[in-house]
């Protein structure tokens, strides 16, 4: 393989002498490393570099890179059956949606491959009810109330729904029916709905937007003004869902129930596994409205089982709520070291506030450490989001503040 660089507008030029990196669409700018290897909280390139690992597939790798329970799952379950088709029931999709009604407070389950597709199957379901259950006039309704930093995918419609900056005008025209009120400002979204308004969509915890928590009392208050309009909760847990925030699903955290849920991420533990869940009366789609070519698919919905499972075993979800308090205290104390702004989150969706635009800069330092590196996201510039796995260790913990402290050293104020 001859080395190539890459000319693109927009994109790094960069020169791999044993990938031609070339053949692959440009979306985003990667950095000069090829991962080849996970094992828990750690990944290998390449060159044989190890990173200790604070993205997890931006949450995604629930139990860290390549656990035993998912290799076990993938190779008993590929060795039976992998793709009957949606058009009949199979075993490892029927197990999984059991675990998910029995500790949840919905019904029904329809499987997804992403969080992007399960939104786009809630804002389906949200108008399909609000064609039955129409306004006072007998009109439909059809109008979702959506929050401005949040984040729903990268559909159309789904960013349409976000309150992402910027978004409405890189694929104009958006789709239309999303209005965008304030996270924990109760009075911003009652003044938002109209007779034409369906649902209001939020996240527990506005991940990509800053990790902003949706206080206890704003979701509770918030489930009272939709019961009294008679309009749908629906909860996109895609990155809170799967017990990212210490209880298997964040609206738990607040007493309430919603109507509808999409869950994301951490359900496939890293394999393609989304699910949009609604209560019995909700679940109004009727044959042809829903479907999908790999929807319940049994290979992934076992791993999906094998995930779950783990998850609801006694005292793991303890573990992560003990560990997520652990976290919060020892980046408190950062903070204070370093003269930071403070900290935000829930369980083990943590944000460090920087106070100042240096948060691409630390991404690109701890990276490069040696001789092992530091993996950070920085969501906003003025911040660093933590997302490890939920069987991180304390050990691990500690590792990363000293190696994050360190990097501040270097940075200074």
């Amino acid at each position: 393989m001859y080395p190539i660089t890459i000319f693109r507008s927009g994109a790094p030029a960069m020169e791999f002498s044993q990938y031609d990196v070339n053949k692959l669409m440009y979306i985003t700018n990667r950095p000069p490393i090829v991962f080849v290897e996970g094992d828990g909280m750690w990944l290998t390139d390449n060159n044989g570099k190890r990173y200790l690992d604070y993205l997890q597939g931006w949450a995604v790798n629930c139990l860290g890179h390549s656990p035993q329970c998912i290799h076990d799952a993938l190779v008993s379950q590929s060795k039976k059956l992998i793709n009957p088709s949606p058009a009949f029931y199979n075993e490892p999709s029927i197990e999984l949606a059991k675990l998910l009604t029995d500790n949840s407070c919905f019904d029904r389950v329809f499987f997804a491959n992403s969080g992007a597709e399960a939104n786009e199957g809630a804002f389906k379901l949200a108008r399909k009810w609000g064609k039955i259950n129409k306004n006072a006039a007998g009109e439909n309704r059809y109008e979702i109330i959506t929050f401005d930093h949040s984040f729903h995918g990268r559909t159309i419609a789904a960013m349409s729904a976000s309150g992402k900056a910027g978004w409405d005008t890189i694929f104009a025209p958006q789709v239309p029916g999303f209005s965008k009120a304030i996270l924990n400002d109760i009075a911003s979204v009652e003044k938002l709905i109209t007779d034409k308004t369906v649902a209001v969509m939020l996240e527990p915890v506005q991940g990509e937007g800053g990790v902003i928590p949706a206080t206890r009392e704003f979701m509770q208050a918030l489930r009272a003004l939709t019961k009294k309009h008679n309009i749908l909760l629906i909860v996109d847990e895609v990155q809170t869902g799967m017990g990212r925030c210490g209880t298997l699903f964040a609206y738990q955290l607040s007493g309430i129930e919603p109507d509808i849920m999409t869950l994301g991420k951490g359900i496939g533990g890293g394999v393609p596994l989304a699910a949009l869940l609604a209560k019995e009366e909700i679940a109004v789609f009727e044959a042809g409205d829903q479907g999908g070519t790999y929807n319940g698919n049994p290979v992934m919905t076992a791993v999906g089982s094998a995930v779950a499972k783990t998850l609801l075993a006694p005292g793991f979800l303890q573990s992560v709520q003990e560990k997520g308090d652990y976290l919060s205290k020892e980046l408190i104390k950062l903070s204070d070291k370093h003269g930071l702004a403070g900290e935000r989150g829930e369980g083990l969706l943590r944000a460090l506030k920087l106070g100042r635009d240096i948060g691409p800069q630390i991404v690109e330092i701890a990276r490069d450490l040696a001789p092992v590196g530091l993996l950070l996201n920085s969501p906003r510039p003025d911040l660093l989001r933590f997302m490890p796995s939920l069987n991180v260790t304390k050990e691990e913990l500690d590792q990363m503040l000293s190696m994050l402290s360190n990097v501040l050293d270097k940075i200074g104020r």
